[in-house]
C-alpha cells in the first residue's frame, strides 16, 4: 500500500496486524495533531496516537517484542508505550 504523508515526510512505518503505523517527521508538523497514526489496508486512518503533552510531537517509534505495544519518545522528553490497537498511552515517563 502506498501511504501518502498528511503534513511532512514519513520517517518510519511499521506493519502490524491492525494496519500500518506511520510516524511523520515532527519538523513542520502541526503541534495540535499527533504525528503517529495507524492506517488500515483500505487507506482509512484508524487512530492517531495519544500524546502525553498537547504541544509535543513524537521523534522515535519502535515495535516492542511483546507484539502488542509500541515504544515512543517525544521532542519534549517523554518515553511512552502505546497500545498498538488503539494508539492510547499505556505508560509514560519523563526522561529529562
Amino acid at each position: 500500500m502506498d501511504i501518502q504523508p498528511l503534513h511532512t515526510k514519513i520517517e518510519k512505518t511499521i506493519q502490524t496486524s491492525y494496519g500500518t503505523v506511520v510516524m511523520e517527521h515532527y519538523s513542520g508538523f502541526p503541534r495540535g495533531e499527533s504525528n503517529i497514526y495507524c492506517v488500515a489496508p483500505s487507506g482509512k486512518i484508524l487512530w492517531f496516537a495519544e500524546k502525553p503533552d498537547p504541544y509535543t510531537l513524537y521523534s522515535r517509534l519502535r515495535f516492542n517484542e511483546d507484539g502488542w505495544t509500541l515504544s515512543t519518545y517525544t521532542i519534549h522528553g517523554h518515553a511512552c508505550d502505546l497500545d498498538m490497537e488503539t494508539g492510547k498511552i499505556l505508560s509514560k515517563t519523563s526522561i529529562q
